[in-house]
């Protein structure tokens, strides 16, 4: 036999050996990294909160909280501008579950420029206003965290507007009056649920 035949034969081997020798191994076969499968272009992300809806000054703002799912969790919000066109204020509105004479929430966020003492007054059309007083300032504005009851809710439906007094710190003589459009509550609060604890 040729010696070329003898070193390929042993060549051969050694390779058909150590075929054998990795497929008999028991390590473990490692598992391939996780693959990006992508999201479609503006759809929200899981923690996001993003805009369902507007129906008439109401925007009906959600946060994703499982993917696919068509029940996240949502509130009513409205931004407030004065009589320039300024962004001055913003509302949130929320369903709640309680059992209490509460059957929905607000948070009211004002500027901090804001004569807190003099506290928050809201009217809806004509009827008296209701007052309510601010619970804690951040450097964001200064926030009036409210209850609203049964007839509160009526009055938002029925109504054509509401109205939020304020005095500012720099004018405690003048009083700023920001309107509040009612236009798409009834349908807009019609569509959120009670928020869960």
């Amino acid at each position: 036999m040729p010696k070329i035949f003898v070193v390929i034969a042993i060549i051969w081997s050694l390779m058909t050996g150590a075929q054998v020798t990795a497929q008999t191994d028991d390590s473990p076969v490692p598992k391939p990294p996780e693959l990006a499968m992508g999201t479609t272009e503006g759809e929200p992300q899981m923690g996001q909160p993003y805009t369902a809806e507007k129906v008439g000054s109401w925007e009906r703002r959600c946060v994703r909280t499982e993917p696919d799912q068509t029940d996240d969790p949502c509130q009513l919000y409205q931004l407030l501008e004065d009589d320039l066109g300024n962004a001055v204020s913003e509302i949130t509105l929320f369903k709640l579950d309680t059992g209490g004479q509460a059957v929905a929430g607000a948070t009211i966020i004002v500027p901090l420029e804001t004569l807190l003492t003099e506290q928050l007054k809201l009217r809806v059309d004509e009827s008296p206003a209701r007052i309510y007083p601010f619970s804690f300032c951040t450097s964001v504005g200064c926030i009036a965290r409210i209850g609203l009851t049964a007839d509160d809710i009526k009055s938002f439906k029925r109504g054509a507007g509401a109205r939020l007094s304020l005095v500012p710190v720099a004018a405690p003589d003048q009083l700023v009056i920001l309107k509040m459009p009612l236009d798409g509550f009834s349908v807009s609060y019609s569509k959120i649920s009670p928020l869960k604890e």
